[in-house]
């Protein structure tokens, strides 16, 4: 048997980290002395002492780590790559802010306006896909635009409400840094009425303006001056993926919504009535909607804005979409299956 501070000196885990590790039942100790409370391990407990400390160190959540040490190898390998991705995405956002920093500290260093060209079509079709979860209460300044999060490569369009989110992603030559600027819902709907025009765009982002050229003609706007809430927390991928994925047919899950005979759980938000729409597997590896009386027992069921879903899937587009359910208390996914740029949430309702 080792005692706590050999297996510290093992593992390279300090003694107060074995204590906090056992306390959250990811290392146990083989033995506790029922007199003075001593730890002690097995050599055996040498191995996954060392993996739990390499774990720490590249950050990985406590219950991921507690499921890493107990798994077998294949199930190990993919929440390793998981993390990994989550680290890989975190250092991409980490360096788009860098860039958009380097520009305060030293307006002169680079410069302040960006250009884009891009595809009017598939600008139209990011517009449309994100438009309706933008949100109009004026008590949020900052959610009544449309976040243009520019990078090396295209754009991303993303639009909130607290409720929804909505993203969308259109590729393009970029010429100038990296910016981040929320454009008002106006300048949105302006861009799109010009987007009818055939031809590419031109994407101006400057210090505090933005302006869309089409075919000679140009709408332009300030920016918001308010700070875009961090939606990409919202965005991390799941370990294993989400508890349950289903395709389904856009026209046979709204016919169903908007039958009058769908079954619809009446909840209350803000002293007003709101239908909620309930899905959950149908068994078959889609999902169905649930009635008020199946909600019992511990069956997987999500609940969402009953209005909201139907302009999710609007949005989304014709022919099929994914569905991605993650629990409960997780946001609904629903997803292209050809693009996986263009998707939205639906924060979930409590059942």
């Amino acid at each position: 048997m080792r005692s706590i501070g050999e297996l510290a000196r093992a593992s390279g885990l300090t003694v107060s980290a074995l204590r906090f590790y056992d306390s959250a039942g990811v290392l146990v100790p083989a033995r506790v002395d029922p007199v003075t409370g001593y730890r002690w391990y097995t050599d055996d407990q040498v191995r996954p002492a060392r993996l739990v400390a390499g774990l720490r160190r590249v950050g990985m959540p406590v219950p991921e780590i507690a499921a890493a040490v107990r798994s077998e190898p294949a199930v190990a390998h993919r929440l390793l790559d998981a993390h990994l991705r989550r680290l890989e995405d975190g250092l991409a956002d980490a360096r788009r802010e860098l860039s958009r920093i380097r520009t305060l500290v030293d307006p002169e260093e680079q410069p302040m306006t960006t250009h884009l060209t891009l595809s009017g079509t598939d600008l139209a079709a990011a517009v449309d896909a994100v438009r309706f979860a933008v949100g109009t209460d004026p008590d949020l300044p900052a959610l009544t635009g449309v976040l243009l999060d520019v990078d090396t490569d295209g754009v991303q369009l993303v639009g909130t409400d607290r409720y929804r989110m909505a993203l969308a992603r259109v590729g393009a030559d970029v010429d100038g840094p990296a910016v981040r600027a929320l454009v008002p819902a106006g300048f949105i709907d302006a861009t799109r009425a010009l987007l009818d025009t055939a031809g590419d765009v031109r994407l101006t982002v400057g210090d505090g303006t933005v302006a869309v050229t089409v075919a000679g003609r140009t709408v332009d706007a300030d920016t918001l001056p308010y700070d875009f809430p961090d939606h990409r927390r919202l965005l991390r991928a799941t370990p294993g993926g989400p508890a349950h994925r289903a395709t389904v047919d856009v026209a046979a899950l709204r016919a169903a919504l908007t039958s009058p005979d769908a079954p619809v759980v009446h909840r209350e938000h803000g002293g007003a009535p709101l239908p909620v729409s309930v899905l959950g597997p149908d068994g078959r590896g889609g999902v169905r909607l649930y009635g008020e009386d199946e909600l019992t027992g511990d069956a997987f069921r999500i609940g969402v804005n009953a209005g909201y879903l139907l302009q999710a899937l609007d949005a989304g587009g014709r022919g099929q979409l994914v569905l991605e359910l993650d629990g409960p208390i997780a946001p609904l996914a629903v997803r292209r299956p050809d693009d996986a740029d263009a998707f939205s949430i639906l924060m979930p309702i409590r059942l």
